[in-house]
């Protein structure tokens, strides 16, 4: 049973010297991010070994007014880096493959290169060699026919990006979030590895060694297969964020600390940036962020409900609270938009059986259930906040852990954003 009473820190001192320690990893993080910057700027060009990301043609009018088309490739590199270049129009799909490259940077800022930037570049080798990631993908694009569904799983199990359509349709729907590997997706993974380790491991474990903790036992297993998961994917930051927090949450939780509040989700936002600072500019690491802090305010502030009426009200709560930042970072919306609250649920069944219907052979069993769901984007409108709205949500939301009386005026300002948005329809 968990206590109130026992906390992270006992004392101020204890809290000071957690910080000095972070000050410390976080310098020696940006002086090794700052060297590899500096080794990348020493020359006017520089050889690198990147994984090709995104890939789409591209066309633009010239200042004469001639068309010019040509493809925009999107890649990370080997030392983490994420860049933008251009190459011939009838550059062959090379997506998802690694390519030696020789970039050549005239002008690159420390800032530019821990966001994202822009490299004129020459492509000097395309890796020939599958990847599992490829591998995988080539599995999927085989057990299905029609082109947008296989981007929908490709997105979901090697988290490859969608076709910008794709991306478009599914923020309109209010469903970005199923296709972007994250926290939910990891919690109904470990789900589904928990209940199908547990029964193996109990008669293992009557039998040969009765004196182990099967509870610790069995998180650290599911926490192997996971981490294993997440280098599969190149780390993306959401997924990051996640994993590190289920560590630290079964950390607590084992030693009879308090696990729902914001100082596990406060710890784990600052672990995860002072060793990897570039997080800091990674939209989806703070969306991640953003979606737990609200489970978490809602937890903590309306704990006295059942547990059948928070089940019942915290997709509802997420989808309002989240609703703001969608249409101020996304813009889309439609008729459709608000019934992601069901589709949110309905997908903690859908994913592990899709998962289980591709790994017997019969991936495609519910292709028609997906093609009658992307046809239901219907219209959608474009709804831009104002800079001020979405202000005055932020202090809201911050005022929210403090002051009971702010989640309720949190509540009346979402909800009135909702309202506005239902009546541009």
């Amino acid at each position: 049973m968990l206590s109130k009473e026992v906390k992270l820190f006992s004392s101020k001192k204890d809290l000071f010297h957690f910080f000095l320690f972070l000050l410390f990893i976080l310098s020696y993080s940006l002086l090794i991010e700052y060297n590899n910057y500096k080794k990348l700027r020493e020359f006017d060009s520089a050889l690198t070994t990147a994984t090709v990301i995104k890939q789409y043609t591209k066309t633009k009018l010239s200042s004469k007014g001639k068309s010019k088309t040509y493809q925009v490739l999107k890649l990370k590199s080997q030392n983490e880096y994420i860049f933008y270049t251009v190459a011939n129009k009838n550059l062959r799909d090379i997506k998802g493959k690694k390519v030696d490259l020789e970039l050549t940077i005239k002008e690159l800022t420390f800032y530019q290169y821990m966001t994202t930037f822009f490299a004129y570049t020459k492509i000097l080798k395309v890796q020939e060699n599958k990847t599992l990631k490829q591998i995988l993908n080539t599995y999927i694009e085989n057990s299905h026919t029609n082109k947008d569904i296989i981007s929908i799983y490709q997105a979901l199990y090697t988290a490859t990006p969608l076709t910008k359509e794709l991306q478009s349709t599914f923020s309109t729907l209010g469903v970005s979030h199923l296709l972007a590997i994250s926290g939910f997706h990891l919690g109904v993974l470990s789900g589904v590895l928990f209940f199908l380790l547990k029964y193996p491991y109990k008669f293992l474990q009557n039998r040969y060694f009765p004196y182990r903790n099967s509870t610790s036992d069995l998180f650290f297993l599911v926490l192997f297969m996971l981490f294993g998961y997440l280098l599969f994917l190149d780390s993306p930051p959401s997924l990051v964020r996640a994993f590190i927090m289920l560590v630290i949450g079964f950390l607590l939780y084992n030693r009879g600390l308090q696990v729902v509040s914001i100082q596990t989700l406060s710890l784990t936002i600052l672990l995860i940036l002072v060793f990897l600072p570039r997080f800091f500019f990674s939209l989806g690491f703070w969306l991640s962020v953003s979606g737990v802090f609200y489970i978490f305010l809602f937890l903590i502030h309306f704990k006295h409900l059942s547990k059948i009426l928070q089940f019942i009200l915290v997709p509802i709560w997420v989808y309002i609270m989240m609703l703001p930042l969608s249409l101020y970072i996304f813009k889309n919306f439609s008729l459709y938009h608000p019934l992601s609250i069901i589709w949110t649920s309905l997908f903690t069944l859908f994913y592990p059986l899709s998962i289980f219907f591709h790994s017997i052979g019969f991936g495609d069993i519910l292709d028609n259930s997906l093609l009658w769901f992307l046809s239901l984007e219907g219209k959608g409108v474009q709804i831009g906040l104002d800079s001020y709205v979405m202000s005055g949500f932020i202090l809201f939301s911050f005022l929210s852990v403090f002051y009971k009386r702010a989640v309720y005026i949190l509540i009346i300002y979402s909800s009135f954003i909702f309202f506005i948005a239902t009546k541009q329809l």
